[in-house]
């Protein structure tokens, strides 16, 4: 018999864990034609701003050892004509469809989330709150500000509500309470780490803003501390996110306390990435004789 790879993560019901992860993956629906994206457990859209965003100035990509750095910037469409030219085309997938926002202000997230609440397909919303390659601070490391924008948009969304956070902090686990105390439903670790990279040849930066956000299987060991720590202190379940390349990284995070986990660079190695590591989470299980995916779920965290 098959192990039962099915999930509730903040009342949403995942066929398996495996999420697509934010930023890396478009808007969801763009390799749907080439790729079997049902098979996913769910899709996290790019991040939408209230209005449309050109991003930073090229280059905003550079490979480094193990990874990448990205400093897109945010570009997109803005919440009107995602909602009025994508969000059909999200439907048609047939997964859970959870959306990515980001805010200047706590007015700008309350009038998107107001926006999307009006749209009965989706799933969640995931606030990003921890972008670390614009030009602004990162709203997650001002407790105050953080709780106000969660608790504004709690009070008209008809969705879970999702807290995307910085790993850049002194105590993860201090923020994550502040979300969960603020109203968050469930939590995302982490986002990218800030980072740069340097031409030897042309003395400049790699990145045209100089800085951006570091990704990809480099950061895993970081973010997956992240994980560990966080799941001891906080009752909201967690996305684990941050170098998972492999159906074996999927499960260390679920080990240490991730309910679902979300795959983000590898997408960028090949498409059918985050596909690959379901069936790879489901080897794995069988190979352990594990019946549910939810019997991995902290394990670790309980074995000290």
């Amino acid at each position: 018999m098959s192990p039962d790879l099915s999930i509730s993560f903040a009342g949403i019901s995942f066929k398996n864990p495996v999420l697509t992860a934010s930023g890396t993956f478009g808007y969801g629906y763009e390799l749907l034609d080439l790729v079997p994206l049902n098979k996913l457990g769910g899709i996290v859209t790019k991040t939408i701003t209230l209005n449309p965003c050109q991003g930073n100035l090229q280059p905003r990509i550079a490979e480094v050892a193990s990874g990448m750095l990205n400093a897109i910037g945010l570009q997109n469409v803005g919440v009107k004509v995602f909602v009025e030219e994508c969000f059909e085309k999200l439907r048609r997938i047939g997964v859970p469809i959870i959306v990515s926002v980001a805010g200047t202000t706590k007015n700008e997230y309350i009038e998107i989330v107001k926006i999307l609440s009006e749209q009965s397909s989706l799933s969640a919303i995931e606030l990003n709150l921890s972008c670390p390659n614009l030009k602004k601070k990162i709203v997650c490391h001002d407790l105050s500000l953080m709780q106000n924008i969660l608790e504004g948009v709690k009070r008209i969304s008809q969705v879970p509500i999702i807290a995307k956070l910085s790993p850049i902090v002194t105590d993860i686990s201090e923020i994550s309470l502040a979300a969960q105390n603020a109203g968050a439903d469930g939590l995302v670790l982490t986002n990218t780490y800030p980072a740069m990279a340097i031409d030897i040849k042309t003395i400049k930066t790699k990145l045209f803003i100089m800085k951006g956000g570091m990704s990809g299987a480099c950061i895993k060991p970081m973010s997956l501390r992240c994980v560990y720590d966080v799941y001891k202190n906080v009752k909201i379940p967690i996305i684990g996110c941050g170098g998972i390349m492999t159906g074996e990284d999927a499960i260390e995070f679920m080990l240490a306390g991730a309910t679902v986990v979300s795959v983000g660079s590898a997408n960028l190695l090949s498409p059918m990435s985050s596909v690959k590591i379901v069936s790879e989470i489901e080897n794995i299980l069988v190979r352990e004789s594990v019946k549910s995916v939810k019997e991995v779920i902290g394990f670790a965290n309980t074995r000290g």
